[in-house]
């Protein structure tokens, strides 16, 4: 039997104390603190708040499809400098083939299997900067795609309620209401010879 101690949960973080009186007086509180800004550290290593996807290079990694300028889309000119579809198909088909030469290796020689888990360990690496390059084009992509359906919606909202008010109009008509709404018929809004500016 372990004769060893345990430790229960740590107790919170001192800043509670700070909003004891938030209640009474919400002015009381501190403010948030600021945004970091630069580099910071987490867990051990070390971030910058700016978003760019560093090559693979920058990482010490070798890169497996063409290099150019910049990875990614030329926005200016609509052009891919590197063709997505069939890199990230040649990388997955290469993962195949090491994963399968793998196999073989851990059957016929299993003390030679480092090397070809590497090769997989970059095959991997290479395609997870591949589809991380593809990020920005995906979320423009969406953006578009957003936008294009919430005007559909509310285009077609604007239909549904052009309809349900000819529709109204129209049910007026049936039960004799007034000489106003006998120019509408619920398929086309106002008939043929009848100005609703007019009415």
């Amino acid at each position: 039997m372990a004769t060893g101690t345990s430790s229960s949960y740590p107790p919170p973080p001192p800043y509670y104390r700070l909003y004891k009186d938030y209640l009474e007086d919400p002015e009381s509180a501190p403010e948030p603190p600021p945004p970091v800004q630069g580099t910071y550290p987490l867990f051990g290593a070390t971030y910058t708040t700016d978003v760019v996807l560093p090559s693979l290079e920058d990482q010490g990694v070798r890169q497996l499809y063409p290099k150019g300028p910049s990875i990614g889309i030329a926005f200016a000119s609509s052009l891919f400098l590197v063709d997505f579809k069939r890199e990230l198909t040649s990388l997955n088909r290469e993962l195949q083939l090491h994963i399968l030469e793998l196999a073989d290796v851990l059957v016929e020689r299993p003390s030679q299997y480092a090397r070809r888990v590497e090769d997989i360990s970059l095959i991997f690496k290479n395609l997870h900067h591949l589809l991380n390059s593809l990020r920005p084009h995906q979320c423009c992509y969406f953006d578009v795609l957003l936008l294009g359906e919430s005007n559909t919606h509310s285009h077609s909202r604007t239909s549904d309620t052009t309809k349900e008010a000819s529709n109204r109009g129209y049910q007026k008509e049936e039960r004799g209401g007034t000489k106003a709404s006998q120019g509408i018929t619920p398929e086309f809004g106002w008939s043929s010879g009848m100005n609703p500016v007019l009415l």
